[in-house]
């Protein structure tokens, strides 16, 4: 199990949170989705045999919200 940290540009408004935790949610490999709106960070946990961080990156950057930097461990 692996786990990504990956900081957004400011985010704007509560609901973004739902957005990108139900669509991360549906992705095969997620283990466990937080969105951190006052630090607009989105922490996961992932099966890397079955999603890669740069599949879920690409993910938050079609949702609309560009992906600054991503940490994984």
């Amino acid at each position: 199990m692996r786990k990504g940290v990956f900081t957004l540009e400011p985010l704007s408004c509560p609901s973004c949170i739902k957005k990108i935790e139900r669509a991360l949610g549906k992705m095969e490999g997620i283990q466990e989705v937080n969105v951190l709106f006052n630090s607009s960070k989105v922490r996961t946990q992932f099966n890397e045999d079955q999603v890669t961080a740069d599949e879920i990156q690409q993910t938050i950057s079609k949702l609309g919200y560009p992906v600054l930097s991503q940490k994984v461990s």
